[in-house]
Parts: structure tokens; C-alpha cells; sequence
């Protein structure tokens, strides 16, 4: 009789500690893959790509003239005074301010709309991920660029992501 009590109560114990331990497992999220796979995500990349790849072009419509007038006025630098010259050269390098001016701008505010999109992303984010924890019973969700190494079951991007998808489509980049 004393060893079934025994018995009962160590696999009480048992089972009592399996339970938590398994409760307290770490679950991991991949971020990065979430910021550039989810529609959100991918519309924002794509609209800022857009607007880099748009604003590289104008600059370089722009360059191209600015290289065309440096060689008119080389060409012209025997037939011009020198104080005509050395004008132009002002103007020409006032130009080349101008367009790398235009050109950290157009870097700065992309990379700010970036910033805001993973923001404003990761603000929508937080909430699914609380409601999934609670519902699921998960104490702890970690980035996965943390890990080392992990059971790929303990990996709840994917359902995560779905939520995300049915409940935001878009980030306003503005």
C-alpha cells in the first residue's frame, strides 16, 4: 500500500513537472521573413523600391546633363574668356551640389518611409502575437536571428503571418 502511494505520487510529481516544462518551451518567430513576406510587408517594398528606382533615374537623366554641359564647356574653354570660364565652372559645380543634395534626400526619405513601414508594422504586429500567446498558452516567443538552433515546431511564423495577412493589407508609407 505505501508503494503505490510512493508510486502515485511520484509520477504526480512527474507529470507535474512535464507539464511545466513543456509550457515554458520558448516558441520563435522569423521577423524578417514576416517584414518581407507578409502583403503589408511586400506592397511597402515594393512602393518604396518604385519610388528609389523612379528617383535614381531622374538623377541620372540629370547627371548625364550636367556631364554633357562639362564637356561643352571644355570644348569651349579656348573660345570663352576666362572669367566666362571660371562662371560656368561655378554654375557647373553648383549643379553637382545641387544633385548630390538631391540625391542624400531622396536616400534619407526613403529610408525614413522604411523605418516607419517596420514600425507601423511591428505596431500591428505585437497585438496578434499577445492574442496568439494567450491562446495558445505561450509564455515566450523569441526572434529567430537569436536562436542558434531549434525544433522547427516551435517555429509559429507561419500562423502568425496568416493572421497578419487577414488583418492588415496595406501600410500607409506617408
Amino acid at each position: 500500500m505505501k508503494l503505490i502511494k510512493n508510486i502515485i505520487i511520484i509520477l504526480s510529481l512527474f507529470s507535474f513537472l512535464v507539464s511545466s516544462l513543456s509550457a515554458d518551451v520558448p516558441y520563435y518567430i522569423d521577423f524578417k521573413y514576416i517584414l518581407n513576406s507578409s502583403v503589408a510587408g511586400k506592397k511597402a517594398q515594393d512602393t518604396l523600391k518604385k519610388k528609389l528606382q523612379d528617383g535614381i533615374g531622374s538623377l541620372e537623366k540629370k547627371e548625364k546633363s550636367i556631364q554633357e554641359d562639362e564637356k561643352k564647356l571644355i570644348q569651349q574653354k579656348k573660345v570663352i574668356s576666362e572669367e566666362d570660364y571660371k562662371k560656368k565652372i561655378s554654375e557647373l559645380r553648383k549643379k553637382v551640389s545641387g544633385l548630390q543634395k538631391e540625391r542624400a534626400k531622396l536616400l534619407n526619405d526613403v529610408s525614413k518611409q522604411r523605418a516607419t513601414a517596420k514600425s507601423e508594422l511591428l505596431k500591428n504586429l505585437n497585438p496578434i502575437i499577445h492574442d496568439y500567446m494567450k491562446e495558445k498558452k505561450i509564455r515566450m516567443v523569441i526572434n529567430k536571428k537569436d536562436l542558434i538552433s531549434a525544433d522547427e515546431n516551435l517555429d509559429i511564423t507561419k500562423d502568425i503571418m496568416q493572421i497578419l495577412n487577414k488583418k492588415l493589407k496595406s501600410i500607409k508609407l506617408n
